[in-house]
Parts: C-alpha cells; sequence; structure tokens
C-alpha cells in the first residue's frame, strides 16, 4: 500500500513537470514547433515517459484542457449558491483567484494565437453557466436570453484575456467587482 503512494506521487510530478514544460514551451512559440524532445528535454524526463501518459503533443494539451476546464466545472457546480450580489462576488473572484493561482496555463491558452480550442470551450462553459442562471430568473428585458449569455460570456473571456495579457494589473477582488457590475448591467445579477 506504501509502495502504491509513493508511485502515485512519483506519477504525479512526472505529470506536472510535464504539463509545466508544455505550458513554458507553449507559451514561448506555436504547438506546431514544439516536439515531444522538447517537453522531454524542458522537463527533465525522457520521451517514452511523455508516451506513458499522453499519446501525443494534441493529446497533452486537450488533457490540459479537459484537467483546467473540469476544475472549474466542479468548482462552479459546488458552489451552486443563490444569486446574491455579495455571493455573486465570491464565485466571480473565486474563479479569477483561480485564474491568477493558474497563470502559466491560462496565459499560454488565452495568449497563443492557435488555441481557439481552449477559448471556444471556455466559452461554451461559461455561456452555459449565464445561460442557466438567466433561466432561473424572471426578468423581462427584451433581450433574448441565449443572446445575453453569449454576449457576456464573451465579454468575460475577453477580459480575462486583457488581464492575463497585461500581467494581472489588478487584484481579483478589483475584478470580481468590476466584472459583477457589468453583468448587473446586463441583467446576469440582481443589483443590491
Amino acid at each position: 500500500m506504501e509502495t502504491e503512494t509513493k508511485i502515485d506521487r512519483r506519477v504525479l510530478r512526472t505529470k506536472e513537470a510535464i504539463n509545466k514544460a508544455f505550458l513554458e514551451l507553449f507559451s514561448e512559440k506555436e504547438l506546431e514547433h514544439i516536439t515531444i524532445n522538447d517537453i522531454a528535454e524542458r522537463a527533465n524526463v525522457n520521451r517514452g515517459t511523455i508516451y506513458l501518459h499522453y499519446s501525443d503533443k494534441y493529446d497533452l494539451l486537450d488533457k490540459c484542457i479537459e484537467d483546467h476546464l473540469g476544475k472549474l466545472i466542479s468548482f462552479c457546480s459546488s458552489h451552486d449558491l443563490p444569486p446574491e450580489t455579495t455571493v455573486a462576488v465570491q464565485d466571480l473572484r473565486a474563479i479569477i483567484e483561480y485564474v491568477g493561482d493558474n497563470f502559466l496555463f491560462f496565459s499560454a491558452m488565452l495568449s497563443n494565437h492557435r488555441s481557439t480550442l481552449f477559448r471556444e470551450r471556455l466559452l461554451q462553459f461559461i455561456s452555459a453557466g449565464l445561460k442557466n442562471k438567466l433561466d432561473k430568473q424572471d426578468a423581462h428585458s427584451g433581450i433574448d436570453k441565449e443572446l445575453n449569455a453569449q454576449f457576456m460570456s464573451s465579454a468575460f473571456v475577453g477580459i480575462l484575456e486583457w488581464w492575463i495579457r497585461n500581467k494581472m494589473p489588478h487584484p481579483p477582488e478589483y475584478m470580481a467587482d468590476q466584472v459583477r457590475r457589468l453583468f448587473e448591467k446586463n441583467e446576469v445579477y440582481a443589483s443590491s
């Protein structure tokens, strides 16, 4: 049993090293120019070790995206709280803090011109959450809820991209408050 724990920890550390090396390279150059040798050298592992965990660099990219979106989805589903303003700010702050804490990943994904797959999946995740929130409200603004959710999710992702590209010039609390105010203007959250 103790041996299994050690092996699991080693595997976890190896995967973390591979992911970190990949993300560093991805933030430096286009995916097409990254080789498994580049990743192995940066992670200080051999090529075979990478192939034990991932079929190729595209599989590695996909698993990185799935992992982070999965964590965001898990976080949001475990915080299914009423849409009161103070709770909404806490939700937004936690999401923005998660992005800040995982700066390398989000910077690589949102700064790389070829990372449309991640951006599309992030947009789907956020628009589904916003649409769900709008569907639960009784607001009759005359704005189609699907269009409002698409508009606001695009704006939110755009704000995250700006924040990341500018090296997080404002703290998460400030960003969450500002985003909440923008959402209030578009009837995603009720103003207090």
